[in-house]
């Protein structure tokens, strides 16, 4: 039997990047602490037209919804369709104008004269203001967006302008913050988010206006975030650097609002460049699409907003309104409980209400980072021992020459690619490494055939939980090589997801195929021997079905990692996670508790009883898949370090009730059977 050495020195070196990994992982976990306000943000346009709808004064409305926990309004660019709806602003074709001429329903006249002198176009738009500040706004928005030449005053002393351009799409354009609205929004208690859109061809003068506008409210201090409208940030392309600077001459902080995929941001051109220019002064923004809020309860709404606020770093809740009611209760109500329930949970969280909090610019240390790399760089070198040994020498060559190359990027000032590398190689190798610890500790205790049931069970439960921890290694290594604030607010991301859950299984299948002999008694065959069987096996009917149901069972298994494959969840899996979520402090995959670690208590029977080897094998890779995704919890780096350790022991603790759970099953299934045999024999 080939004995496989674990180096010493190797391990010595894993335990250095582990000390250096806890310690970022502290220095992280403070940071992340110290994140913890999060701010409650509506559109006003919404609560406006609730006010409507209930018939109730807007300033009434606006007063319950802050009491209700309501921190801020968003406001958005007035455009001449919502001047219109609210009387402000009057804007009308010139068509139309001449169309009442001509069927004498243009009564007006001052209106009568210009068309009869020749000054109405059909084709062109007509403004006419009924205030002075909005209308001044307004045209110098018209000015900005067409040009002076395109906005024309029609008479002299009239609040009244001649706009050359399509009143279809005109009506509709954003024409820039309205300072009376954002005025109202402060003098009513609330903070302000400012939500305006780019320019075409922008310009450092159209970026000034934004801003001049905003110090025009007298309302600099209640604005608390910028959150653009669009597919651009406001100067992109060329004026993204004086966009930054007014933000941090206001302390303005930048919302990001997250993709509807739960993978990065909606898409925004020139968001991540101004992010990095404003040091990272940036908070990531959730808000349910309209559609899903169609097809949810209030409660369920208000039990979403603590968990994705706790799991996905985010810090400004930008809500909607419930359009249909609660039973008993008017729409307002239910929007002000709803309100009250999210949060109720929030606090309950232990986060704060108000200004959203920003990460500080945290980056781990170099040398921190260089150790880690090293204990990434002995893992990778200790797992190849342990498939074909080699000399120590042959190792210490290749561990120098890997973490090398690995760390010199890093002392350079960059070396974001060779952190990323060394994560993917911790989250793969380290799970795969500790298989193939607890395979050989099969090898080197010989089973008792004879062991009770609760022999068995307390085997699996120690073996299972020293597993854990080992894989616990590459999850922390993954928590210290990736974090920084760059992936706390997940401009960057980990790379490799699909990777993570299945090349640990190729590597185990590798170890395992090294170790034992799957068609057989020992000896051992070999790798290569052992697949060249595997392709010359024949080939029968119900092989092919099995073949079937492990490929569904893969995909199942890969689609369902990530956030783009579209693999369905089940309703039952739902509830069982939402009453997971209440119930414990981090909700535990189910890939772990439901599949792996269930998988490992019956390769431990397995062991026991001596069953046929190639059942032992499926039932070490099925095994394989919690500690896969054990260690690619912590590559969700958006996600608290202390959450992601949590929910790995929470993860153990639930899967080994069902571990054993799934072992009984399985023995009382065998006694069935065994009885029913008997009872058949004795028939006969």
């Amino acid at each position: 039997m080939t004995k496989f050495r674990y180096n010493r020195w190797l391990l010595a070196c894993m335990a250095l990047g582990l000390i250096a990994a806890l310690y970022a992982g502290w220095q992280r976990h403070q940071t992340e602490t110290a994140n913890h306000t999060v701010e409650m943000v509506y559109d006003r346009e919404e609560l406006a037209e609730l006010a409507r709808i209930e018939g109730r004064s807007e300033q009434d409305v606006l007063a319950q919804f802050r009491e209700a926990g309501v921190t801020s309004l968003a406001v958005y660019e007035r455009t001449l369709e919502k001047l219109n709806q609210n009387g402000q602003v009057t804007s009308m074709p010139g068509a139309h104008l001449l169309h009442q001429y001509r069927t004498g329903t243009l009564s007006d006249p001052f209106w009568r004269r210009l068309v009869e002198n020749g000054r109405i176009a059909a084709e062109d738009i007509y403004v006419i203001g009924h205030d002075e500040v909005v209308f001044s706004e307004v045209k110098a928005d018209l000015e900005r967006r067409l040009g002076e030449s395109r906005v024309l005053s029609v008479a002299e002393g009239q609040r009244v302008l001649q706009v050359k351009a399509d009143y279809e799409k005109a009506v509709k354009w954003n024409l820039g913050l309205p300072t009376d609205e954002m005025r109202q929004v402060a003098q009513a208690g609330f903070l302000v988010v400012v939500r305006p859109s780019n320019y075409t061809l922008v310009k450092a003068e159209d970026v000034e206006a934004v801003f001049a506008r905003i110090d025009a409210a007298g309302v600099q201090k209640p604005v608390s975030t910028l959150m653009f409208v669009g597919e651009e940030a406001l100067g992109y392309p060329n004026q993204l650097a004086l966009t930054a600077q007014k933000m941090k001459e206001r302390q303005l902080t930048l919302g990001m609002i997250e993709h509807p995929l739960q993978l990065q941001f909606v898409k925004q051109d020139g968001l991540l460049d101004l992010a990095a220019l404003v040091n990272y002064r940036a908070a990531r923004v959730y808000t349910i699409a309209k559609d899903e809020m169609l097809k949810l309860k209030p409660d369920e709404a208000a039990h979403r907003w603590p968990v994705t606020d706790q799991e996905r770093n985010i810090r400004i809740n930008l809500l909607r309104k419930f359009v249909k009611t609660d039973p008993g209760k008017t729409l307002l109500e239910t929007n002000l409980d709803y309100v009250r329930a999210t949060r109720s949970g929030i606090m309950e969280k232990g986060f704060a209400i108000g200004r959203a909090d920003v990460f500080a610019e945290y980056t781990p240390s170099p040398y921190v980072l260089a150790l880690i790399m090293l204990g990434a760089a002995a893992s990778g070198v200790l797992f190849l021992s342990l498939v074909r040994p080699f000399s120590p020498l042959l190792q210490y060559i290749l561990l120098v020459i890997t973490a090398a190359v690995l760390i010199v990027p890093v002392f350079k000032g960059g070396g974001l690619m060779a952190r990323q590398v060394a994560a993917l190689a911790s989250a793969v190798i380290i799970p795969a490494l500790s298989m193939t610890w607890q395979l050989d500790r099969w090898r080197w205790l010989s089973p008792k055939k004879g062991a009770p049931l609760t022999r068995i069970l307390g085997d699996g439960a120690v073996s299972l939980t020293l597993l854990v921890l080992f894989s616990l290694v590459g999850g922390l290594y993954v928590a210290g090589l990736l974090g920084d604030v760059r992936f706390f607010l997940e401009m960057e991301i980990y790379r490799g997801v699909k990777v993570t859950f299945i090349a640990p299984l190729l590597l185990v299948s590798i170890t395992y195929l090294a170790r034992h002999n799957l068609f057989g008694p020992e000896p051992v065959l070999g790798v290569v021997p052992q697949l060249k069987r595997m392709l010359n096996y024949p080939i029968y009917v119900k092989t092919l079905l099995g073949v079937a149901l492990l490929a569904v069972a893969a995909w199942i298994f890969v689609g369902r990692s990530g956030h783009t494959a579209g693999v369905p969840v089940p309703a039952i899996e739902i509830k069982l996670r939402a009453f997971l979520e209440k119930v414990m402090y981090a909700r535990p995959r189910e890939k772990e508790f439901l599949i792996g670690h269930p998988a490992f208590f019956l390769a431990m029977l397995a062991w026991y009883r001596q069953w046929p080897r190639l059942v032992h094998f499926v039932l070490v890779l099925g095994a394989t898949i919690a500690q896969g995704s054990l260690v690619e919890t912590f590559a969700h780096l958006r996600t608290p370090v202390l959450m992601s350790t949590v929910r790995a022991f929470d993860g153990l603790l639930v899967g080994i009730v069902f571990g054993v759970l799934a072992v009984v099953a399985l023995q009382i299934a065998q006694y069935l059977t065994y009885l029913l045999e008997r009872r058949t024999a004795g028939d006969e």
